[in-house]
């Protein structure tokens, strides 16, 4: 298990927390933690690990330890990758409070098998819960539709459309602009999108070990696009700050997204910062 450099302060935050509405704290890399008025605490993504020098290299701080989260009433994953379905982050969460973990066939296949969390962690596989796209899940105050995504790098990949009295907020995973997102902006009113933005860099190839010309996530345009097309009011860019070599400023979408309807606000968030979702429109 990956030490925390914070110590257990945001986790602290989360749980001391009463938000009016829903609070929303960015975990870094594609992480997100949200919790509502009555309580009801999700994680999307949260993950602790520090990659796999010297491929992948994390450039942020650790946020927390998994174990001292103690209360998690689910955890969701968009896909199949390792910071996204990872062991040591999720794995003590959930044996520690007996949450359910929530993802495609092959992100459970992933904790299942590969990593064997009912092993590992004391994981019931009761836990484990298999959406696909179309499903909606109720847990508490929170309803998680499950939606499609374009992600040419994962095998399985979905996002999450999750909707609360005080507002929707969407996580597209590492999706990228297309047809889709249109689609999902058309069906829903969306207060709030993550979406994964980095630069294009060169990366040791898993198998090779060869140093290539790599893109994981959406360009400058392509994220001002996505929003378009999700006709985003706040637009949250993630990812941005995880991998040396795919590092990108996301101050730079201020100019790109100057003459488009939407998002009609590019919020920028560092790790540990929280937003807010509140119902009254003036607060949001």
């Amino acid at each position: 298990m990956t030490d925390s450099d914070w110590g257990d302060w945001l986790v602290r935050a989360i749980e001391e927390a009463t938000p009016a509405g829903v609070a929303i704290w960015y975990l870094g890399c594609n992480g997100f933690g949200l919790k509502g008025a009555g309580g009801t605490t999700l994680f999307i993504d949260p993950y602790l690990g520090t990659g796999d020098p010297p491929r992948t290299i994390r450039m942020l701080p650790v946020p927390f330890s998994p174990a001292d989260i103690t209360e998690c009433d689910a955890i969701f994953a968009t896909h199949e990758h390792t910071d996204h379905v990872h062991g040591p982050s999720q794995g003590p969460i959930l044996e520690a409070t007996g949450a359910n973990f929530y993802g495609p066939d092959d992100s459970l296949s992933v904790a299942r098998n590969d990593e064997e969390w009912l092993a590992e962690y004391g994981v019931d596989d009761e836990q484990f819960g298999e959406v696909e796209e179309g499903d909606s899940i109720t847990v508490g105050e929170f309803t998680i539709h499950v939606e499609p995504a374009d992600d040419p790098d994962a095998t399985q990949p979905v996002s999450y459309v999750i909707s609360h009295d005080a507002g929707t907020f969407f996580h597209a995973g590492d999706g990228r602009a297309s047809e889709i997102l249109e689609d999902i902006g058309g069906r829903y009113d969306l207060d709030v999108g993550a979406i994964a933005f980095g630069t294009v860099g060169r990366i040791e190839d898993s198998e090779t070990g060869d140093r290539k010309r790599t893109r994981w996530y959406n360009d400058e345009n392509q994220v001002v696009k996505a929003a378009n097309q999700l006709e985003l009011d706040r637009l949250l860019p993630t990812h941005w700050d995880m991998w040396k070599g795919l590092t990108a400023d996301p101050t730079v979408l201020h100019r790109h997204a100057a003459s488009f309807p939407y998002p009609r606000s590019l919020e920028i968030v560092e790790i540990g910062d929280r937003i807010d979702l509140v119902s009254d429109a003036t607060g949001r």
